[in-house]
Order: C-alpha cells, then sequence, then structure tokens
C-alpha cells in the first residue's frame, strides 16, 4: 500500500480512486477464491482434509440436516454463497452478489443434465424456493432477499447451458485477478488468463445473437464492466506503461499479442441484432419431467 501513497503523492493521482480499486480487488479476489472452493466442496474429493475443511463452513443449509447428495450439497452451498455475501458487509451491489451466485448454481445445475433444454426458474420453483433452509434463512427484510433473488432469475430466465458459458467467462475473469496482484505490482507483460478469457467471449459473441435488454446483453454487459473495473487497477498499479494484454494462444491469438480493451468495445455492435432462436417456445411440462427424472438419477 506504501509503494501506491507514494506514487500519488508523485503522480498526483486521485487517491480515493487508488483506494476504491483497491477495495474493489480485494472484495472480487475473495469472492471469487469463495466461488472456487465451493466448486471443490460440490466435486471435490471427500478425503482431501482441504475440502472437508470447506464442507464443515457450506453444508450449514443441507435440507433436513443431511448432505448425503449433490443436489442437497448444491442446494445448501447456494445459500450459503447468499448469506456469506449478505454478511460479509460487501460493497458490491446486492444485484451483483446473487448474479454470482446464481451463474454458480446453474453451472452446477448445467453439468447435472447436460444435453437437456431447462429454464432456470422451474428449477428454482421446484427445488429451491420450496426447501426449508432457503425459506428460514432468506428474509424479505434483508441485503439479499428473495425480491432480488426473483428478479434476477427472471432477467436470467435463458436455457441453461447458454448461462452456464457466461459462468465460465466470469471464472477465466477471477483467474485474471488471482493472477495479478496489484499490492506486489506484478505489472506483466501479458497475461495468461486473459487469452483464456478472450476465447469464451468470442465464443458467447459468435454463437449468441444479443440484442439490447435482452438476458445476454445484459450478461454480457456485467461481463464487460467487471473487466473495466479490472483494467483501470490494471493501469494504476502499472503506470499505464504495460497495456493489458493476452499472452499469444494459438487457436485464437496466431502468435499476436491482443489488447484486451478492444473484446468488449463489439458489445456495442451488438445492440441492434435481434435473437435467432425463441427462447420462449419450449414445452413447459417436458421440461419439468425432464428435470425431475435428471435429478433423482
Amino acid at each position: 500500500m506504501w509503494f501506491y501513497i507514494i506514487k500519488i503523492w508523485i503522480h498526483g493521482e486521485n487517491y480515493n480512486d487508488l483506494i476504491h480499486y483497491i477495495h474493489f480487488y480485494n472484495k472480487v479476489t475473495r469472492n471469487c477464491e469463495l466461488i472456487n472452493a465451493a466448486d471443490n466442496y460440490v466435486v471435490g474429493d471427500p478425503n482431501n482434509a482441504r475440502e472437508n475443511y470447506y464442507g464443515s463452513f457450506f453444508d450449514s443449509y443441507c435440507p433436513d440436516k443431511n448432505c448425503d447428495t449433490d443436489d442437497k450439497k448444491v442446494i445448501s452451498t447456494f445459500i450459503t454463497l447468499l448469506k456469506y455475501f449478505e454478511d460479509d458487509e460487501n460493497d458490491l451491489e446486492s444485484d451483483k452478489i446473487v448474479e454470482y451466485a446464481i451463474l454458480w448454481l446453474i453451472n452446477k445445475l448445467h453439468q447435472k443434465i447436460e444435453n437437456e433444454t431447462i429454464m432456470f426458474d422451474y428449477f428454482y420453483n421446484d427445488y429451491i424456493e420450496s426447501n426449508s433452509q432457503y425459506k428460514n434463512n432468506i428474509s424479505t427484510d434483508s441485503k439479499i432477499n428473495k425480491d432480488i433473488i426473483e428478479k434476477q432469475i427472471r432477467s436470467m430466465n435463458i436455457d441453461i447451458k447458454d448461462i452456464s458459458n457466461f459462468y465460465d467467462a466470469f471464472k477465466s475473469l477471477c483467474n485474471m485477478y488471482s493472477e495479478f496482484d496489484p499490492d506486489k505490482k506484478q505489472c506483466k507483460t501479458c497475461l495468461e488468463n486473459a487469452g483464456d478469457l478472450f476465447e469464451k467471449y468470442e465464443k458467447l459473441k459468435n454463437a449468441l445473437d444479443i440484442n439490447k435488454g435482452s438476458s445476454y446483453y445484459k450478461l454480457l454487459s456485467s461481463l464487460s464492466n467487471d473487466y473495466k473495473n479490472f483494467e483501470q487497477l490494471y493501469n494504476m498499479a502499472c503506470d499505464n506503461s504495460s497495456p493489458l494484454v493476452a499472452c499469444p494462444r494459438s487457436s485464437v491469438t496466431k502468435n499476436t499479442l491482443i489488447t484486451i480493451g478492444i473484446i468488449f468495445v463489439a458489445a456495442s455492435i451488438l445492440l441492434g441484432v435481434s435473437y435467432k432462436y425463441s427462447l420462449f417456445g419450449f414445452r413447459k411440462r417436458s421440461q419439468k419431467q425432464h428435470l425431475r427424472e435428471k435429478l433423482k438419477k
């Protein structure tokens, strides 16, 4: 931290802005670490002492106080994430916190029911909202309440498979935060995980038609805004002398360093593009039946 105070004194930079981005970095990094721990708890090795340590944290809200299935682990972990983000006095907006938790939950659900077309609100209504632990611990008067959660779910009510792809992109951004430590002034010539983020962003942009106001557009905008916060912190820490670039990845970059900032410019071009496929033509009864059968297995 003293490095940045001296830097502000020499260069006359805005102290409040720098503190804001350092604080944001610490918050996001801690949240990303928690998400990674949640992944390991659900699918990890039960004999691993480190994962068992996290298990005692994530199994606090198991249905019937018994996490004997992956489905129960997922539900308990989802509630734990919401409660942790709330109790941590997180400065991130409530909508953003809920978005992270929902993206994690959807990714886990997608791993369970691959190759099926399922809308997330069906799973939420049948398996989360009716859960007694959820009812007892997610109150209507708390920072993160049912109204905020259900608002986010309605805005993200698209195919689980598509939302899971957004989760993968957000995880790449999380890895960028882990790769760069502003307190150590690690200004690398390129960031390995930036190339991974670029690939996933390109895949999302090319696979989906995105118009303004759509669920896809909102998620892409959220990803873009989170990246911009990272970029501003990087530029402050590195004196803007080392442009934020992705390390070459042969399948996409063809041995050329790509300035990451340009990959999000395309978002504005996508405003007028309409959906290729209707999101509302699915048969609701068959979806619910498929979901119940899959989760029973």
